[in-house]
């Protein structure tokens, strides 16, 4: 069960190493401004003080950094669908908004990190695979537990599916048939159905949006790095994982500091590849106040640079050469802002295996 469960290659995946974030934190910073009320960043954890599983787990003492620097730094934490709202609408957020996102109801989450939060006054969102909780697994929260959090007026619960499969590998009928399942049993143990959902292991695709918008959710969250911002694509929403490898002072910094790089016209418009389309063609143009350092943007994957080339005064083609194997690749985007910020665009990609 572990092996299903966990968040598959982040440690190879995430697209800044620990030595490119250290450079990053060093470098000048000079282009851009910021401005207040452009997006919001988004982590998410999965367990807490569990040191067996160090993909998964950020350890307590991180944890605690991360809440301290939050407390202390500026910033203001809102419930995931005030920040989603917010945007969709155009309302201003404060800047330096934060959400926070814990995937999978670990039995850690209620034990370790629901005392710290609640303690600190800073909300969050649940995402709960049902299965796992209804067969009373070892390790996870029971629905008593997940009501408590419900009911506190700090705690949104949001959806990742029942069985917590493989959705951008799955067909559309099974994947139906699974928030189905889920929806019920939130509806029987909860007396609501969510709207937020985090797609497991951040896999993703146009046929899986398109399952998840007839169930009746309003927004979606994957697995990849980024800002949110009102020209997101509210189904694919980006976080920032975080977990023993990342969950240090600076990265979390880094992370919890920067800006969106809002793009459009990206290609290919689905994640999902194939034979025909991998590795993917991949480019997007940027827009509004991120165009003015578009000379400095330079993108990452697995912790290496990869060739970029512009074309025209925005447009961005990513050049990679090899196909990306089985499994999700990510592919990082940043450009240089004011104030030692950066602004942060990421993608990922799934390649169903064979």
């Amino acid at each position: 069960m572990e092996r299903k469960f966990l968040l598959g290659g982040v440690a190879r995946n995430l697209a800044l190493s620990v030595v490119g974030i250290s450079a990053l934190l060093a470098a000048d910073a000079g282009a851009g401004a910021t401005q207040a009320a452009e997006g919001a960043v988004v982590f998410m954890y999965h367990r807490f003080g569990e040191t067996k599983y160090p993909p998964t787990n950020i350890r307590i003492e991180q944890f605690e950094a991360h809440i301290a620097e939050i407390k202390g730094g500026g910033y203001t934490v809102k419930p995931l669908p005030e920040i989603v709202q917010a945007l969709r609408a155009g309302t201003k957020l404060p800047d330096r908004t934060v959400g926070i996102s814990i995937d999978d109801a670990f039995l850690s989450v209620y034990t370790e990190a629901w005392p710290r939060l609640k303690k600190a006054g800073l909300p969050f969102t649940l995402f709960v695979a049902t299965d796992p909780v209804d067969q009373g697994e070892r390790g996870f929260m029971g629905w008593q537990q997940i009501a408590e959090l419900a009911q506190s007026g700090m705690v949104t619960i949001g959806s990742q599916t029942a069985s917590h499969l493989h959705m951008a590998a799955s067909s559309a009928a099974r994947n139906s048939a699974d928030l189905a399942k889920s929806n019920a049993r939130f509806k029987a143990k909860l007396g609501f159905v969510p709207k937020l959902i985090a797609y497991p292991y951040g896999e993703y695709s146009l046929a899986v949006r398109a399952v998840v918008r007839a169930a009746g959710f309003g927004a979606g969250f994957g697995q990849h790095s980024g800002v949110l911002h009102g020209k997101s694509d509210f189904y694919f929403l980006p976080r920032f994982a975080m977990n023993e490898t990342y969950g240090d002072a600076d990265p979390f910094r880094l992370r919890v500091r920067a800006l969106p790089l809002p793009v459009k016209e990206v290609i290919p418009a689905d994640p999902l590849l194939g034979p025909n389309n991998n590795p993917p063609p991949f480019g997007f143009t940027v827009i509004g106040d991120a165009v003015k350092g578009v000379s400095r943007l330079a993108c990452y994957t697995a912790g290496r640079a990869v060739k970029t080339e512009r074309l025209g005064a925005a447009r961005i083609e990513v050049r990679v050469s090899r196909a990306f194997p089985p499994g999700r690749t990510r592919i990082n985007c940043t450009i240089p802002a004011a104030n030692q910020r950066w602004r942060w665009f990421g993608m990922q990609f799934y390649v169903p295996k064979r």
